[in-house]
């Protein structure tokens, strides 16, 4: 549904994307993460036909997004960082406007608009000037006029962005709720709308693709496992133990504590299942007493930070 090859796009000096390249296949609901100004709004703007690629292509159910724009941008449901909406008009009025501008047919209006209005929950507000409404409801006005036209592509450019934490989960479930139906292409740098409605995650970070594929994909290729361990025993003979059983490029680290006990950390070699029962039959086998073993997991977070060079409190918000 969406192919992106190559895409490079420059502001003067400022290149804002160095050839990235992705596609999106029918019925995914994909993650774009990074920190800001990453090059995540630029995509999104070419994909929807606001910007021009300095280079490369970019096309969206097979129509080329520049040299065959319109057709491209009427199968794309658009929510822009900035909500589109003009505060003077009704609920119903806005979305009656949308309807046409999109081009559907004036007996075919009422049902189109009934069923946004039915996604997204405005039947309370129909009647009420938008410039009246909560942030959370003008979003879902924003989401209802991007699928209006009933488009098998939506391109979402930080939905949540702005909204408190009641909002952002009432608009997060409607998000997966949409995925259901269409092709979703998600920007965002909040991680945990990332883990919560997205079947794939690609992270993009100072204009280049970093990481692509589903969040068990990325984080076993960029993250992996470690095992942590608290031993009772001598820590230089324990230590020597672990490191014969480890790769030599595997990392192995060590927290002293009292009365004898060292928490030891070390990397969990690929495709080892079996590995933490064969650590701990050694450890009792030598007669040292193990406290605790415990597998730990790189989490979407700690893949994030290793890959942007971003501290949390930089990057993520949610």
């Amino acid at each position: 549904m969406i192919e992106v090859e190559q895409l490079a796009k420059s502001y003067g000096f400022a290149q804002a994307l160095k050839g990235v390249s992705f596609t999106v296949q029918k019925g995914e609901v994909v993650g774009f993460l990074g920190p800001n100004g990453a090059g995540k709004s630029t995509t999104m703007k070419i994909l929807t036909g606001y910007l021009l690629p300095t280079s490369g292509r970019a096309s969206v159910a097979g129509h080329d997004v520049v040299a065959d724009s319109v057709a491209a941008r009427r199968c794309i449901g658009y929510l822009p960082e900035t909500t589109p909406l003009y505060g003077e008009m009704r609920v119903d009025e806005y979305l009656r406007f949308c309807a046409e501008i999109r081009g559907i047919p004036a007996d075919r209006q009422p049902g189109a608009i009934g069923r946004a209005v039915e996604r997204c929950a405005l039947q309370r507000v129909l009647g009420k000037n938008i410039i009246e409404l909560s942030k959370g409801y003008k979003q879902r006005v924003g989401l209802a006029q991007a699928i209006v036209h009933e488009p098998p592509v939506l391109v979402l450019d930080e939905p949540t962005s702005g909204l408190d934490p009641n909002q952002i989960v009432e608009v997060r479930s409607l998000i997966e709720q949409l995925g259901k139906e269409r092709t979703v292409i998600l920007s965002t740098h909040y991680l945990q709308e990332v883990e919560k409605s997205c079947t794939r995650v690609i992270i993009v970070d100072r204009g280049r693709i970093v990481a692509d594929g589903t969040q068990a994909q990325v984080t076993a290729a960029h993250g992996g496992s470690a095992l942590r361990l608290r031993v009772r025993g001598p820590a230089e003979a324990v230590r020597e133990q672990l490191q014969q059983m480890l790769p030599p490029s595997a990392p192995l680290t060590a927290e002293g504590g009292g009365d004898g006990v060292t928490t030891w950390r070390l990397g969990l070699p690929a495709a080892s299942a079996a590995f933490p029962a064969v650590v701990a039959e050694q450890i009792c086998r030598h007669g040292w007493q193990l406290l605790e073993l415990a597998v730990e997991r790189a989490s979407l977070e700690d893949i994030f930070r290793q890959l942007t060079g971003r501290k949390a409190q930089e990057a993520v918000h949610a």
